[in-house]
């Protein structure tokens, strides 16, 4: 799935945290429990050279447990990275935060007096509430919309610690397909910018996949169909979600199943796992490879005169949108 959405303040906080990274002592990236690797950001390990990262898995208490503790362990595994596993209901906890920072920073240099730590995260991911409970005031704006703060700025949390702020901020380029449609379910990209239905597609084959007792006691079904056409069909007769006629209304059942795994209503669900990321990067790669190919065999068929390159890269562009939407259809 393409997420077609990086406005410009995007742009320019990109270049602000790349610009910003000489004075800063330790970095903070915020990431959703439930997709750590979908919501962490390809850019920090290119740039942050040899600064101690701090990810916060936020969001763990809709996450299940299990999956979390592994993810703990997977992405400590990377020289200088610690965790810790937040929510936006236990500030007590939250307020921790403050002292790792200071025992991590010393451990590196403990001549340290004042430590500079710069927080990001991607949109709606928590990280305004969470700066506001270290601050123990008001400062960030917070909303369940995306992309809420716009600028960068330096906030004092005291104990000599001062937090650099930045944007909530998406990158342009998603090299795995499966990231927009985690981006997307777990709302941290506009409603706008996606299709209910794709995401709701998506969402369901996994889900009955991996919580399919969750997904059946939570709509109430006699037995989980396992297919997610039949699954989110049957879902719609529990809930009453038809159209005229009484045929089921499978955009509506989408927008229900995308809301309540937000909100949590359908239990502690984490939507990727380190196991699933090796897979799907091994995919990548294959993919990668496979353009590569591509390529050089369209050069050579262009040096025989046969095909230029824009015809087909046209004929193929049209082939693969008529695949994608009789796939689609298929689907209804």
């Amino acid at each position: 799935m393409a997420v077609h959405w990086f406005p410009g303040h995007m742009h320019k906080a990109l270049k602000e945290i790349k610009e910003a990274l000489s004075q800063v002592d330790i970095l903070i990236e915020v990431l959703d429990a439930r997709i750590p690797y979908s919501s962490e950001n390809p850019e920090i390990a290119k740039i942050r050279g040899d600064k101690p990262v701090l990810k916060i898995l936020n969001k763990a208490d809709l996450a299940d447990p299990v999956i979390t503790a592994r993810w703990q362990e997977h992405l400590e595994s990377e020289r200088g990275v610690k965790t810790f596993t937040t929510s936006t209901t236990n500030t007590a906890k939250s307020k921790q935060i403050i002292e790792l920072i200071r025992k991590i920073c010393a451990q590196k240099d403990a001549s340290v007096k004042t430590v500079n730590a710069m927080i990001m995260g991607i949109p709606n991911v928590g990280k305004s509430t969470l700066i506001n409970i270290l601050a123990d005031r008001t400062i960030a704006k917070t909303g369940n919309e995306p992309a809420v703060t716009k600028s960068q700025q330096r906030i004092n949390l005291g104990s000599g610690i001062v937090l650099y702020d930045t944007p909530g901020v998406l990158w342009p380029k998603l090299e795995n397909p499966n990231t927009g449609y985690r981006l997307a379910a777990s709302g941290a990209v506009k409603d706008t910018a996606m299709e209910y239905d794709d995401v709701g597609f998506y969402a369901a084959d996994y889900l009955i996949k991996a919580y399919p007792e969750l997904m059946q006691e939570r709509f109430k079904l006699d037995h989980l169909p396992d297919t997610e056409l039949a699954f989110l069909e049957a879902a719609a007769l529990s809930r009453g979600a038809k159209m005229a006629g009484g045929r089921v209304n499978l955009h509506k059942i989408c927008e229900v199943l995308i809301n309540e795994l937000r909100s949590g209503k359908l239990g502690q669900i984490t939507l990727e796992t380190p196991e699933m990321l090796i897979v799907e990067k091994r995919e990548m790669a294959e993919v990668a490879a496979k353009k590569i190919a591509d390529k050089e065999k369209r050069k050579e068929r262009f040096k025989e005169g046969s095909l230029t390159p824009d015809k087909k890269d046209r004929k193929e562009q049209r082939t693969e949108k008529r695949m994608a939407n009789k796939a689609r259809r298929n689907k209804r």
